[in-house]
Parts: C-alpha cells; sequence; structure tokens
C-alpha cells in the first residue's frame, strides 16, 4: 500500500481531499515492485482481472472507509509488463472496463486492455515510427489456393531502397496482419533494417479465415504454404534461393503452424521464430485445454516422439505469465538435442502482442544478423 493510500485510510476526507489525490498521481502508483490500482466510482465492488497465471485471475478491490475511492495493491517484479482491466459490480451485474485513471493501454483483436509497467521496462524506441527511418513498403496480393480450394489475399513488405536487381532473405509471418496492427511490424523492420541490425528482407504476411483449425499441423496449410505461396514469391520477387535466407514466424497457434510446417518440410526454411507457441502435450492420460487443442496435442507428442530437424535455427520465446511457458520450456532441450542452432527468451510479460513485439528485436536479428552485428560483434 502507497503512504498516500495508508494516510487516506486513517483519516476523514472528503470529495476535495480525493480530487487532489487523484491529481497528484499517476496510476497504477508503482513503488519499487508494489503497484497499487485505484477505482474511483459508485460500485458493490471492485475487483482486478488480468491474465497472469498462477494467480488468482481476479482480485477484489479494498474501499476506503466512507468514500467511492477503492484500491488494490499487488507485487510487480520489475522490468514486468502486466495488461488488465477492471470488473466493476453495480446492481449485481459486473461489468469489464478499462481503468480510467491509466493512459497506458494495449490493442489486440478483441478490443483493448489497460497496462501496468514494472519499474525498470521501457517501451522499445526501436518498435515506433522514427524520424529520419526509411519506410519500406507494402503490396497486395491475391493468390488462389488449390489446397484450400479459395483465394487467400497476402500482403507483401518491401524493404526501403528496394532493388529488383539483388537477392533479398524472405520471412513469411503467420497472422502477419496482426502483427502489422497490434506488433508494430512495419515499425519494427523499418528500424532494424535503417540501423543496420537486420538486412533488408522482404516479409510474406499471411492470414487465414479459420486459423485454430488450419493452424494445428493442417497438412493443407503446409501445402499452401511451400507449394503455392512459397512459388509464388519466388517468381515474383528477387528471393535468395538458400533454405537459411528463408524463415517462418508466428505467435500462439501461429507458432505451432511455423513449427508443424516446417517439420513436414524438412530442408525448406533455415529459420524458424516462434513466440508463445500453443504446443500443449501430454506425457499421459487427456489435456485440458478444450477440443480445439486436439491437433494440436497429436502434433506435438509426435514432435515429441520424432523431431527430425526441421530447420537449423530457432528463436523461440515466451511469457514467463502465461500457462504456455510450461511447454515452451519442455520443448527448449529437445529442440537442442536435434543439433539445432536454439535460443530461449521468457520476459515478464503474458500471451499478447507487445510481449511478441518486444522480442522481435532480439528473435529478428539473431535470425537474420543485419552488417552491424556481423561486423561488430
Amino acid at each position: 500500500m502507497t503512504l498516500a493510500i495508508h494516510e487516506l485510510k486513517n483519516k476523514r476526507i472528503g470529495p476535495h481531499e480525493i480530487e487532489r489525490f487523484l491529481r497528484a498521481h499517476s496510476f497504477p502508483i508503482v513503488e519499487d515492485r508494489v503497484a497499487t490500482f485505484v477505482y474511483h466510482g459508485v460500485a458493490e465492488s471492485v475487483e482486478l482481472v488480468h491474465w497472469v497465471y498462477g494467480l488468482e485471475q481476479s482480485q477484489l478491490f479494498e474501499r476506503v472507509p466512507g468514500t467511492h475511492l477503492w484500491y488494490f495493491v499487488m507485487d510487480l517484479p520489475e522490468r514486468s509488463r502486466v495488461e488488465y482491466k477492471i470488473g466493476v459490480t453495480q446492481g449485481g451485474q459486473t461489468h469489464l472496463v478499462r481503468d480510467e485513471l491509466n493512459e497506458h493501454f494495449a490493442r489486440d483483436p478483441y478490443g483493448a486492455n489497460s497496462v501496468v509497467h514494472g519499474a525498470g521496462y521501457e517501451e522499445p524506441d526501436w518498435a515506433f515510427e522514427q524520424e529520419g527511418t526509411r519506410r519500406g513498403s507494402l503490396q497486395s496480393h491475391t493468390i488462389q489456393s488449390a489446397a484450400f480450394g479459395d483465394e487467400r489475399k497476402i500482403e507483401v513488405y518491401l524493404p526501403a531502397r528496394f532493388r529488383p536487381s539483388r537477392r533479398y532473405p524472405l520471412l513469411i509471418v503467420h497472422d502477419g496482419p496482426d502483427y502489422l496492427r497490434f506488433a508494430a511490424l512495419r515499425e519494427v523492420l523499418d528500424n532494424l533494417i535503417d540501423r543496420l541490425e537486420i538486412p533488408g528482407m522482404i516479409v510474406a504476411l499471411t492470414e487465414s479465415p479459420n486459423r485454430l483449425h488450419e493452424y494445428a499441423n493442417d497438412e493443407r496449410h503446409a501445402q499452401h504454404i511451400v507449394d503455392e505461396l512459397l512459388p509464388m514469391l519466388e517468381r515474383e520477387y528477387p528471393i535468395a534461393p538458400t533454405a537459411n535466407a528463408r524463415g517462418l514466424m508466428g505467435a500462439s497457434f501461429g507458432a505451432v503452424a511455423s513449427l508443424s510446417t516446417a517439420w513436414r518440410n524438412p530442408g525448406v526454411f533455415g529459420r524458424l521464430l516462434l513466440q508463445s507457441g500453443s504446443f500443449a502435450f501430454t506425457d499421459i492420460g487427456h489435456h485440458d485445454r478444450g477440443p480445439v487443442f486436439d491437433p494440436v496435442v497429436e502434433f506435438v507428442n509426435e514432435f515429441r516422439a520424432d523431431p527430425g530437424q526441421p530447420t537449423n535455427s530457432l528463436y523461440l520465446s515466451c511469457g514467463m505469465y502465461e500457462s504456455l511457458v510450461y511447454y515452451n520450456r519442455s520443448l527448449v532441450p529437445l529442440l537442442q538435442s536435434t543439433g539445432m542452432n536454439v535460443r530461449f527468451t521468457e520476459a515478464p510479460d503474458g500471451h499478447n502482442w507487445e510481449n511478441w513485439r518486444d522480442r522481435l528485436r532480439e528473435g529478428l536479428s539473431w535470425l537474420f544478423p543485419g552488417p552491424l552485428w556481423m561486423v561488430y560483434e
């Protein structure tokens, strides 16, 4: 509990004291490893709703006696990042709302969450548009897919100063439009290329109308990527011909799709960037993640029994605060045993787009080192 909250609890206060308190602080109040969340308003109860695995998902606020000021105190490790909402109960109905006292929020396909940053966390400057950075361009394509029996739209990122006479590495990104909208992928590529931390590269941004099924080790998806999309990209763009110049990337189910596609087609993609992979598996009995995970569990169990060597270099990241961290940690020794070059990073964050954004610099520059690292490391 902050000193200010302690003082408010131990004296009679009125509206003017509360207004002064609210004006005097930024919220949540972060002091060392402690965060104090505050809500001001009429309610029957108030709760903090978060997605930190291992903690109760909702935890009740206390009310400062005689006021409509509510607070909750939580341990918050250094450099951590937690997304949350506030649950406000009135008339027996609970509504989840963003923290109106907190200006920090993160968007995702389902809306937006408030964000609290632990002491020492800094948003990476390379994830935001920078003055003077040359910007790449986006081109749209439609591809007929015999594998799926429909049309698929893709966007292709071309680096600034793109030259048809050069050969470029290729990265195929699952859920590419979401990476653009919620993980600042275009800005990340522009900045890292401009800083020479990664080479100029061609990036194909794919998406699926039914990702939970198509990304779960669907043979049609692997066929679409390898036999349809890749040849089309090689016809349209000057892509370097070697496997080490080609990579796959994805988060959550997109990470499953990346690994399963490479596993089904060893020697085609030399680089994998897998973020918070939904790599659920079982050693005994049934899993508890619902039927949508059935094909994922079947695939990961098969992969663990016979991993082969689906790629040459693999970057794996996961949030410490998400339930999938157990599966990702457990896969690392197996991945290393195949002879692949593996790097694993954990971050004090959850299963969300800004966690994945914050890991992009390390993952991309390790898999595709640019002239800066090649010269100075």
